[in-house]
């Protein structure tokens, strides 16, 4: 079995879902695991947030508008085949409305949001119904329990999903939701954005599938940003780690949690292309395919944190006290370097900046600059072989650097730069590292 996911923009549209489901005929068995049609996620949050306002003509009219593209989409995906459908958004929207008007709304926000996967999981099993697949739609939230800590629970999402496929042993097509979810106290729930590509990993773990197709509006992963740098181009194949790296600092394409699952399993993950779907698209595996320079990426919103105290030089447990200010607060750390008198740390959640800091100036003197683009350069960069670090620093002479670091792992080459020079800092990398002759032997 193959685990396929479609976002947002690859189910945006009747049309469009009827382009994936002629994706999925040629992919049997398979689990089809859907995000919400493209915009629908943002609408029903918008509702939400005029309600609590106290907006809530403004939030049923947002409904109502929201209901009558549904009407539509119905219409042009299942003609005179739409009763059923058309019967089933009336409810739903129905349902939204009543839990508009609840106070307080933080109880079922949650179940609101979920309306979207609800909305195009339903249409898609109906046309693929039409069609004459004995397609089974399931509920997610039957088979992702969360527990404490809001971590998806790997054995039961393991065994309830077997169990949910083995009542239909003749079916060839699955169709369920991502995103969603239920939390230990067995309420609606969800994995947060681009949470359908972890969904998707995590099925794909607990199915031993064969492959996790992650399927976009984007030909794959590209070796830079291509809305701010001319002539990138698709990198057709990444390690399991490279892929990780490139999420975690930000390539849109991928979901920072998406690699984990598939890489434990050893499930090879396919990037594709709904627009393009004869492209190669980008394939990530366990497998290493030479060295160098791959791709860039990069984070903005950082902020950098310095902590500067001669009392620091040579003192014992000074870092653990420094960091578990930060767990304390609950805010991940990005990037860390130190020297004999400072210690410089990268976040990018300002949210408890403030008595992060107050924290920290029990230690000495705290700055703080905002501002920052964390910018990652992954491949596989082996620190005994030299030249890597001469290309970056030839390609950045006119660029200030803030922080740097490598040596964590062999897959990334980590700068922190203003973000006022971010555009300038992808254009240098890609001309120097994947534009000339010494990147193009390496790539």
């Amino acid at each position: 079995m193959k685990v396929l996911k479609f976002g947002g923009t690859s189910v945006g549209s009747a049309e469009k879902m009827k382009k994936i489901a002629e994706i999925v005929h040629g992919e049997y068995p398979v689990l089809v695991v859907l995000s919400a049609m493209g915009g629908t996620t943002d609408q029903l949050a918008g509702m939400i947030a005029d309600a609590v306002k106290g907006n809530k003509t403004i939030a049923l009219k947002s409904a109502d508008d929201l209901k009558k593209k549904y009407d539509l989409t119905v219409l042009q995906l299942l003609g005179e085949e739409a009763a059923v459908a058309m019967f089933y958004v009336n409810t739903l929207f129905n349902d939204i409305t009543r839990k508009l008007m609840q106070l307080p709304l933080a109880k079922v926000e949650k179940e609101i949001l979920s309306c979207g996967e609800k909305l195009s999981t339903f249409l898609f099993h109906q046309l693929l119904v039409k069609q004459g697949s004995r397609a089974v739609l399931l509920d997610a939230t039957t088979f992702l329990p969360l527990d404490s800590d809001h971590e998806p629970v790997m054995n039961e999402i393991e065994k309830r999903l077997w169990i949910a496929l083995k009542k239909h042993p003749e079916t060839q097509v699955f169709i369920t939701q991502g995103f969603v979810c239920r939390n230990i106290r067995g309420e609606i729930d969800n994995l947060g954005r681009g949470g359908s590509d972890y969904s998707a990993s995590l099925f794909g773990a607990a199915l031993d599938a064969k492959e996790i197709q992650i399927w976009t509006d984007i030909d794959g992963v590209q070796n830079n940003d291509p809305r701010i740098v001319e002539n990138t181009r698709p990198v057709r194949h990444l390690r399991f780690d490279e892929a990780a790296e490139l999420a975690y600092f930000g390539a849109k394409i991928l979901h920072p949690l998406t690699i984990l699952p598939a890489q434990k399993a050893g499930i090879p993950v396919l990037l594709k292309n709904t627009m393009h779907p004869g492209d190669a698209g980008t394939k990530i595996t366990a497998n290493q395919d030479g060295r160098g320079f791959k791709a860039v990426a990069a984070r903005d919103g950082i902020i950098a944190i310095r902590i500067k105290s001669s009392r620091m030089l040579l003192a014992y447990g000074f870092m653990r006290k420094v960091f578990e200010v930060f767990e304390t607060y609950k805010t991940s750390i990005d990037m860390v370097t130190t020297s004999e008198v400072a210690v410089s740390i990268t976040i990018d959640n300002g949210e408890h900046l403030q008595e992060i800091v107050a924290a920290l100036q029990q230690f000495g003197h705290v700055e703080v600059e905002g501002q920052k683009t964390l910018v990652g350069v992954v491949g596989l960069i082996h620190a005994h072989e030299p030249g890597y670090a001469r290309q970056l620093f030839e390609a950045l002479s006119d660029i200030p650097i803030r922080m740097i670091s490598y040596g964590a792992s062999p897959y990334n080459f980590s700068l922190l730069v203003n973000t006022e020079d971010k555009i300038k800092t992808l254009q240098a990398l890609n001309s120097r590292l994947f534009h000339n002759e010494i990147a193009k032997m390496c790539f």
